[in-house]
C-alpha cells in the first residue's frame, strides 16, 4: 500500500513539473493555461471513467471538504501567478515550497501523524536542497512590489498546505476519482471568470499544447497527488513533493539549455537522497506493521 502511495507521489511531482514546458511553448497568459489545465484535466478523467464504465462515481456527492479543496487548488495557482507578477519567480517559489514542511508540522499536532526524528531530518534536508537549487537567493533588485508579491506567495502557501491537509482528512469512502474530478472542476470554475471578458486567440498548435497541459500536469498530476495523499502521511508526501522542482530544472536543462552549477546539482542530489530514504523508511514501516498484524492474527498453537 505504501509503495503505491510513494510511486504515485513521485509520478505526481514529475507530471506537475511539466507545466512550465507547456507554459513556455504556448506563450499564453498563466490564467489561460491554468484554466485549461484544470478544465481539460476534468475532461480526461471523464474519458477514463467512460472507458472503464465507472461514470457512476461522478453521481456521488463529493462532500464539502472536496469542494473546498477545489477552491484551495485554484487559490494556490492564482495567488502564485499573482506573486510572480509582483516579485521574482525565485522569491515566490521559495515561499510556496515551505508548504510541505508546514503541512507536515500541522499534521503532527492536529492529525496525529507524528513526526519522528528521521522524518524531521529528511524533510528539512529536502527543503535545504531546494534552497540550494534556488542558490539561496531572495532577490529584491527586480519586480514591481515585493512586499505585496510575498503576501500573495504566502496566500498561495496557505492554499497549497490546505490542499495537502484536506486531502489527508477526506473520508476514504469517497473514491479518488470522485474527489479528483470535483476538485479539478471547482478549480476550473474559479478560473473561468478571468477568461470571460478577455478570451485570447488560440492557434491550432496551442490547442494541442493546452490539451497536453490538461493531460499531464492536470489529469495525471493531480489525480496521482490525490491518490498519494490518500495513502501517505503528510510528511512523506511533503518530502517526495520536492521531486517536482528537480524535474523542472531537468526539463529546463534538456529542452531550454538552462545549465546547472555545482550548488544546484548538489541540491538536486540532496532532494533525491532524502526522497529515496524517506520512501524506504515508509515502505519498511508499512511492511513491519503488516507483519505485526499477521502475527497477532495467528492463534497460538496449544501446548502438548
Amino acid at each position: 500500500m505504501n509503495f503505491v502511495g510513494i510511486f504515485s507521489a513521485v509520478l505526481a511531482a514529475l507530471f506537475m513539473g511539466t507545466i512550465g514546458v507547456f507554459s513556455r511553448k504556448t506563450g499564453l497568459a498563466p490564467e489561460v493555461i491554468t484554466f485549461f489545465r484544470l478544465f481539460f484535466g476534468a475532461g480526461f478523467l471523464i474519458i477514463l471513467l467512460l472507458v472503464t464504465r465507472r461514470l457512476r462515481l461522478l453521481l456521488t456527492w463529493p462532500t464539502w471538504p472536496v469542494i473546498i479543496n477545489g477552491l484551495m487548488l485554484a487559490g494556490f495557482i492564482i495567488f502564485y501567478i499573482q506573486a510572480m507578477n509582483l516579485t521574482t519567480m525565485a522569491n515566490a517559489i521559495m515561499v510556496l515550497y515551505l508548504a510541505p514542511l508546514i503541512a507536515a508540522v500541522f499534521a503532527h499536532f492536529f492529525l496525529r501523524e507524528r513526526l519522528n526524528t528521521p522524518s524531521i531530518i529528511l524533510i528539512c534536508t529536502a527543503l535545504f536542497g531546494f534552497a540550494m537549487m534556488m542558490e539561496f537567493k531572495i532577490d529584491f533588485s527586480s519586480g514591481r512590489n515585493h512586499l505585496l508579491g510575498l503576501g500573495f506567495a504566502g496566500l498561495s502557501l496557505a492554499c497549497y498546505s490546505s490542499f495537502i491537509l484536506i486531502n489527508r482528512t477526506i473520508r476514504s469512502t469517497i473514491h479518488c476519482y470522485t474527489r479528483t474530478f470535483y476538485q479539478l472542476t471547482t478549480g476550473a470554475l474559479c478560473m473561468a471568470p478571468l477568461l470571460v471578458t478577455n478570451f485570447p486567440e488560440i492557434t491550432a498548435t496551442n490547442w494541442l499544447w493546452l490539451a497536453g497541459a490538461g493531460f499531464f500536469p492536470g489529469f495525471l498530476g493531480i489525480l496521482l497527488a490525490v491518490i498519494a495523499l490518500e495513502k501517505l502521511p503528510a510528511a512523506t508526501f511533503g518530502t517526495l513533493a520536492y521531486f517536482e522542482p528537480i524535474f523542472v530544472v531537468f526539463l529546463g536543462w534538456v529542452l531550454f539549455e538552462e545549465h546547472l552549477n555545482t550548488l544546484q546539482l548538489s541540491g538536486c542530489l540532496l532532494i533525491l537522497t532524502s526522497g529515496a530514504v524517506k520512501g524506504y523508511l515508509t515502505t519498511r514501516n508499512g511492511l513491519d506493521e503488516n507483519r505485526t498484524n499477521q502475527t497477532q492474527a495467528v492463534p497460538l498453537a496449544p501446548e502438548v
